[in-house]
């Protein structure tokens, strides 16, 4: 490892990192604005000068390698010099240049109070520049309904263009003109299509690229910051939700190299402002066939005098796609006390089953573990609508490996933003794989770390439990299970929030129980008379017939517009909730505001429910449900931590006899910015599927 004396202090460093980055690892701050960790460097702005002992003037410490530099003819370390006076005068000079065009706009810049051109304007600027000449004006550019332009204060930084090139995979952005001409374009002034298009709103180190629709809403120093996890999608991304008063004003996304780096979806970005519309704030009950508001009182005595006397298989529950497992396993006691062994968490209809052993359902190489890969199969599954931010790892994976990385798709032929081989459209080829016929096998030879990714595209379908099994087989075939390394690479990407920990809490039909589509089936015919939905929405609520339907959730979607007794819940901003993601990491949501009215958080319900049933739980606070739940299933106590599945599940697996149907897989998601009620209640998600929408319409066969 190199030594360098940086600052009059020596310090051993890796060999092959940037004289920047062995700043850090020194303790010593190095301004920047092109510079970022993760992404290419640029090496435009020129803020990170320092001075290196016997180079003839200051370097660029973002571009030039310790690898680089000699020792001294004495012998000595290489030696960097961050605080001269030949440094400051540097950075003064770059800051000087930067202003020279830069307009006066911080009283009315959304940027302002978090720029890193005024915090390093103070820092290391001069206080007066010497140039009096015209500021040059650029027009601003329409990059879609998610981010506002103001390109006259743009320093051409390329942070932008070089993130939606390199993590977004989408070339949408670029320069255009040279020297003080220079404009940053989509070329063809277009709204942006990429899910992932609003991280460059917190790329951008001035107040060129800002949030539209967060624009002059508020100041960050106004705002509560709560530190929570994002529910858009089963990845359970690192975020930060800022609120003013009982109004969440916008998410931010948090560092979480393990599951989400630093960016986000822009759904998971924008939702926001679905919060605050069609929210459920007050008990309903059903009269003459219309919601009426009722009391909490009322409407527990209707339930209660529907359940009095009825056969507990007369019942049935289903849980939705964002509730949190404090209140799954609360809706489970009580389904048990009613005498039934009708629920589900599976809207979907996805055939995975907590039987066969947590290892058949999770993502089991870890969402990190990606980074490792040396190929890749996709079965059944679109990433990039599916988990925005894990294809993008993928990609990150794919660029790494310099296009050599094998990546074959099993399913439809979509746009990935990476380059695959495509094998097949469905059950037919993942048989070829599983019996070691594919051609695809022979680029795995010598592969040490190969996974297998199982879309619910494959698993919500009649035969979804014989692809699980055939796909068991494939990920044996394909050396993805390698107990000797330590390694698993048969992984289930879920797309719904709050399905991995239904599945470990048991919320899957009892002995003689009903699944989600039986259920549906039963109640058409009237076999079962009361269906309780617990924030489920995404099934067909015109078939469930003349059953009672309780709807307890947050939102007036299709539950509510359905149901006969409305119970107003809490949204996840409005709850502390324990939830695991697609690869079985215990996280919980914290709460950023207070639910609206007379809503209440969801566990409370279900408590104060039972106790009108005659039914009560056993437990009064949260902390007290949280200690029935962890000593019923102790591994949701380990937050941020996951808890190995035994990979013998997937061999047990792999030899179950599959017959499975010849249908193609599909997409397991229509519209990816209108998923669940939050998503549709949004105006901004609608803006966004509507963009899209038209795009698609607008393309044409010979579209690259």
């Amino acid at each position: 490892m190199p030594k360098l004396i940086i600052n009059r202090s020596e310090i051993e460093v890796p060999d092959g990192i940037t004289l920047i980055q062995a700043c850090e690892l020194a303790g010593v701050e190095i301004p920047r604005f092109c510079y970022h960790e993760r992404l290419s460097i640029a090496g435009n702005c020129r803020m990170c000068l320092v001075e290196v002992a016997g180079m003839p003037k200051p370097v660029a410490s973002c571009a030039m390698g310790v690898s680089d530099l000699r020792p001294s003819r004495d012998g000595t370390p290489p030696t960097i010099i961050t605080d001269s006076e030949t440094v400051k005068k540097a950075r003064e000079g770059v800051l000087e240049f930067l202003l020279i065009n830069h307009p006066l706009d911080c009283p009315i810049c959304d940027q302002g109070g978090e720029c890193d051109l005024q915090d390093q304007t103070m820092a290391y600027g001069f206080d007066a520049g010497r140039f009096q000449d015209n500021k040059r004006a650029v027009e601003d550019k329409y990059l879609g309904p998610l981010i506002g332009t103001y390109m006259t204060r743009c320093i051409h930084c390329t942070r932008c263009v070089r993130f939606m090139t390199e993590v977004a995979g989408v070339e949408e952005l670029g320069a255009i003109g040279r020297g003080e001409d220079m404009e940053i374009s989509t070329y063809l002034e277009q709204g942006m299509l990429s899910n992932l298009s609003g991280n460059v709103v917190d790329l951008c180190p001035v107040g060129a690229l800002t949030s539209k629709p967060y624009a002059f809403m508020a100041r960050p120093w106004e705002l509560t910051k709560t530190l929570s996890i994002d529910v858009m999608d089963a990845l359970g991304s690192a975020i930060r939700v800022d609120a003013r008063g009982r109004e969440v004003m916008r998410i931010l996304p948090r560092v979480n190299d393990a599951i989400n780096e630093e960016w986000i979806s822009d759904k998971a970005r924008h939702v926001w402002d679905g919060l605050r519309t069609q929210r459920l704030d007050r008990p309903y009950v059903r009269r003459n066939g219309k919601l009426e508001e009722a009391s909490w009182d009322e409407a527990f005595g209707i339930i209660a005098g529907k359940l009095k006397g009825l056969d507990g298989p007369r019942f049935g529950a289903i849980a939705g796609d964002l509730v949190a497992a404090e209140e799954m396993f609360a809706l489970k006691l009580l389904t048990e006390q009613l005498g039934s062994p009708n629920i589900d968490c599976r809207q979907d209809g996805s055939k995975l089953d907590p039987a066969l052993g947590r290892a058949t359902y999770l993502f089991n190489s870890t969402i990190e573990g990606i980074d490792h890969a040396d190929a890749i199969l996709l079965v059944g599954t679109n990433p990039r609508h599916e988990a925005p931010v894990l294809n993008a790892r993928i990609r990150k994976r794919w660029r790494q490996a310099q296009g050599k990385l094998a990546i074959g798709l099993i399913g439809e032929d979509e746009d990935l933003t990476y380059a695959y081989d495509y094998l097949g459209a469905g059950p037919e080829t993942l048989a070829k794989i599983a019996d070691g016929s594919h051609p695809f096998l022979k680029k795995l030879e010598g592969a040490e770390r190969p996974i297998l990714i199982l879309g619910q595209a494959a698993l919500a379908r009649p035969d979804g439990a014989a692809v699980l099994a055939l796909a068991a087989k494939a990920a044996i075939a394909m050396g993805a299970i390698k107990p000797a390394l330590s390694w698993n690479g048969f992984n289930v990407l879920h797309t719904a929030a709050a399905r991995v920990a239904g599945l470990d809490l048991g919320l899957v039909p009892g002995k003689g129980g009903l699944d989600v589509e039986s259920m549906i089936e039963a109640a058409a015919k009237g076999k079962i008379e009361i269906v309780y939905l617990l924030g489920a929405d995404e099934i067909d609520m015109d078939s469930l017939g003349d059953a009672f339907v309780i709807y307890q959730g947050s939102h007036g979607d299709k539950g509510a517009h359905r149901a006969d007794v409305i119970l107003p819940g809490a949204a996840y901003t409005e709850k502390d909730g324990t939830y695991l993601n697609t690869e079985g990491r215990v996280q919980m949501t914290s709460r950023a505001v207070f639910p609206p009215g007379d809503a209440r958080e969801d566990w409370t319900i279900l408590r104060a429910l039972s106790a009108v049933l005659g039914h009560k739980l056993p437990f009064d606070t949260t902390q007290q449900l949280r200690a029935k739940m962890f000593d019923a299933h102790p591994h949701l106590a380990l937050l941020d931590l996951i808890d190995p599945a035994d990979v013998t599940a997937i061999e047990r697996l792999a030899k179950t006899p599959a017959k499975v149907g010849k249908e193609r897989f599909g997409q397991a998601i229509e519209d990816f910015y209108l998923t669940n009620p939050i998503a549709r209640a949004s105006a901004i998600m609608a803006n966004l599927s509507a963009l899209h929408a038209g795009a698609n319409d607008k393309a044409t066969g010979t579209d690259g």
